[in-house]
């Protein structure tokens, strides 16, 4: 059985993120789906200083080796400020100093959401371009916008265009 790692970009205990992230890998049939939480990978601000004084934190190798263990990843991304949360940030700057191909040529779904109207669409546009570069293999991109009115937690997405618009995509990652 093939094993989708799925997680949100955000330590948020209520992400939304999460939210999209685990209904969206629940759409694929056939598979396992293992849930992370950023909160259980958090180390100290990464520094070349940190780096030299203590090596590689372990937990950076924890993750690291979930994104080996991946036959898909799954991820939806927090916009804070336009950009990437700055927990998922410090775990992108740790892992990849074991390796800059942190996603490690792995296929992925890379999705964004917020509760306003563009979606998370900048933090989604800056790592569709980034992500190839660490070794994401971006099979399909997805932007669900006000995410309070398209979302309930026992359905999942109740637009009927933007749930059309997701499983069609899903339909398309070939894994």
């Amino acid at each position: 059985m093939k094993k989708i790692i799925a997680f949100a970009g955000s330590s948020s205990r209520n992400s939304i993120n999460k939210q999209l992230a685990v209904y969206a890998a629940n759409l694929f049939e056939n598979v396992e789906v293992e849930v992370l939480d950023l909160n259980d990978y958090e180390m100290p601000l990464f520094s070349v200083d940190r780096e030299k004084e203590n090596g590689i934190h372990n937990l950076a190798y924890d993750f690291y080796a979930k994104m080996g263990s991946a036959d898909l990843i799954v991820i939806s991304l927090a916009e804070h400020n336009g950009a990437y949360a700055s927990a998922f940030k410090n775990i992108l700057d740790w892992t990849s100093r074991i390796n800059n191909k942190t996603f490690q040529e792995k296929p992925m779904l890379l999705m964004a959401t917020s509760p306003g109207a563009r979606g998370g669409t900048t933090v989604l546009d800056i790592a569709s371009k980034r992500f190839p570069y660490q070794g994401a293999q971006v099979l399909g991109t997805f932007s669900l916008p006000s995410f309070f009115e398209n979302f309930d937690a026992v359905h999942g997405i109740i637009n009927p265009e933007r749930k059309k618009q997701l499983t069609d995509i899903i339909q398309m990652v070939d894994f």
